[in-house]
């Protein structure tokens, strides 16, 4: 006999039901109800934080509130906060830290309360093999011991540009601080003369990158390619979860140096001027985020520490000494020492860097097109006068390289930096780009091959190569010639702009191969940026 269309009906909304109440969150045993919001909180955020979409997933069952998140770079993201624009369009940031941006005279007014939701320090992993080696199994060392052992090439780590990424700016800060040694807040005027102690942490980096999932990318590859890199700088979370991924040979043993660390505290951060709808999300979201069965979740499913004291949050064996174990490494009071700090690494205390542009200067580039790279390299000469133009300009003791191509190579020219007053040289570099004019077909992998053979092998530079085309190949060999070719080629990565009508299959596919990474610079006025956040992986 047939059910009543009504009985069925009733049914599946009895089946809905339940299964939405399975779905929903539920406060942990002793909690308070969950605070209740509507609608959306929208959050500037740094991209590393996209990990803690499930958890934000959960929230919004709990509360009504839904987090949309916005990834931006920190430093991007501190002059939007700084200059007024971030609270336009968004009513709260979150980035790893507030440190850097707190240090801006015009952050007080600009933001509101902070409410910090996990912990992670900046510390060091090891191949267990190499640990060994150095002994630091036994004891603890300092970061002055790991410079010293890292200027003497014992062992190799990669670590993210700090002009780029929270984690190199807080690894820089920490060493720089332990080397300086005064227990002090460093100043502008301490870094000179500790330069040489740091020049030598330095030495011993072999992986840069832009963000910590690229370094982590990075550093399985090599592993891979069978050159292995004896560790990383990172966050202890990164380098926890990247042990637990089971994707390498050789687990990383975390190393705690015994001056100290700097930490990221992950603080949600409310704009001034949020609506009264967005304060109630905010405070809805931070509630839910800060309870103790939240903050176990997420110790669990991203290796950041709770934020909170609780007794029944206790940290899993893999997790290193308990925070109030750890030393904190004083932050610069001033924006003059951050900045000077940041500044003098990319002059002086990396290695330097050689960076190989292939610019399409394809007849289709005339135009707009044409004056769009135009205006995105003279940037890179320090004509970009806004915050992260200011880190993102070309370096000191950097080689830059500019090769044309249309239906062929065009002539390199080769313009080398030095260590101080390169204004001179980055006038050239200007002078040059105007001068470039567009016409001809395009041959871009006979170009891309050209690039390579400039690369040579490296040497004691970290080289790159940037492809900016805005077409397909119409001359030349091809993309199966040159992945024919690529055993044969320096271990170089290959940064290719998407731009125009680019061949997105095709770019994407030579970034992969060569270590790379794809940059999407197709919408209005996206190339500058594209260009400054590829200077971060240089």
């Amino acid at each position: 006999m047939r059910k009543p269309a009504a009985l069925i009906v009733a049914a599946l909304a009895l089946t809905a039901a339940l299964a939405a109440c399975t779905d929903t969150p539920q406060a942990g045993k002793g909690e308070a109800p969950f605070v209740r919001g509507d609608g959306t909180l929208r959050v500037l955020a740094g991209s590393e934080l996209a990990d803690l979409q499930p958890i934000l997933d959960d929230a919004a069952r709990a509360t009504g509130v839904t987090v949309k998140m916005t990834a931006t770079g920190t430093l991007d993201g501190i002059e939007a906060v700084v200059q007024g624009g971030a609270a336009k369009q968004y009513d709260a940031t979150w980035f790893a830290s507030n440190r850097y941006l707190q240090l801006h005279p015009d952050a007080a007014t600009r933001t509101g309360t902070a409410t910090k939701v996990a912990t992670s320090p900046v510390v060091l992993g090891v191949r267990r093999s190499v640990a060994q080696q150095l002994g630091w199994l036994e004891t603890r060392p300092t970061w002055s011991e790991i410079a010293v052992a890292a200027g003497e090439r014992r062992f190799t780590y990669g670590m993210t540009n700090p002009a780029a990424s929270n984690s190199g700016f807080s690894a820089l800060v920490g060493v720089a601080a332990a080397i300086a040694g005064t227990g002090a807040a460093l100043t502008a005027d301490q870094i000179g003369p500790i330069t040489p102690r740091l020049r030598a942490f330095f030495a011993g980096q072999s992986l840069t990158a832009g963000s910590s999932g690229w370094l982590m990318d990075a550093y399985l590859r090599a592993a891979a390619e069978g050159r292995p890199v004896d560790g990383l700088v990172n966050y202890e979370s990164v380098i926890l979860s990247l042990n637990a991924s089971g994707k390498l040979a050789e687990p990383l043993t975390v190393i705690y140096p015994a001056d100290g660390v700097v930490t990221a505290d992950y603080p949600l951060t409310l704009l001034a001027g949020a609506s009264e709808q967005a304060r109630t999300n905010y405070a809805a979201v931070a509630d839910y985020l800060r309870r103790p069965s939240v903050q176990r979740q997420i110790m669990a499913k991203t290796w950041r520490r709770p934020a909170v004291t609780d007794p029944s949050l206790t940290l899993a064996p893999e997790f290193g000494p308990r925070s109030g174990n750890l030393p904190e490494l004083p932050f610069p009071g001033k924006l003059d020492a951050a900045d000077a700090l940041i500044g003098a690494f990319g002059d002086t205390l990396r290695r330097p860097a050689r960076t190989i542009y292939v610019l399409d200067l394809s007849g289709s580039m005339k135009g707009a097109r044409l004056q769009g790279l135009k205006a995105a390299l003279t940037g890179l000469t320090g004509a970009d006068a806004s915050l992260s133009g200011q880190f993102s300009r070309f370096n000191g003791r950097e080689q830059v390289v500019l090769l044309p191509f249309s239906s062929r190579p065009g002539t390199a020219s080769t313009f080398e930096l030095p260590e101080a007053d390169f204004a001179p040289v980055l006038a050239q570099i200007r002078g040059h780009v105007e001068s470039l004019k567009a016409e001809g077909d395009t041959a871009i992998y006979d170009a891309l091959l050209a690039a390579y053979a400039l690369a040579g092998s490296g040497g004691d530079r970290f080289t790159s190569i940037v492809l900016l085309t805005d077409g397909e190949r119409t001359a030349g060999a091809d993309l199966a010639a040159f992945r024919a070719k690529l055993p044969q080629l320096p271990r170089v990565p290959v940064f290719t702009v998407l731009f125009g009508e680019s061949n997105t299959g095709e770019m994407t596919e030579v970034a992969t191969l060569t270590g790379g990474r794809t940059f999407d610079a197709r919408a209005a006025g996206a190339l500058p940026a594209a260009f400054k956040e590829i200077r971060g992986y240089q």
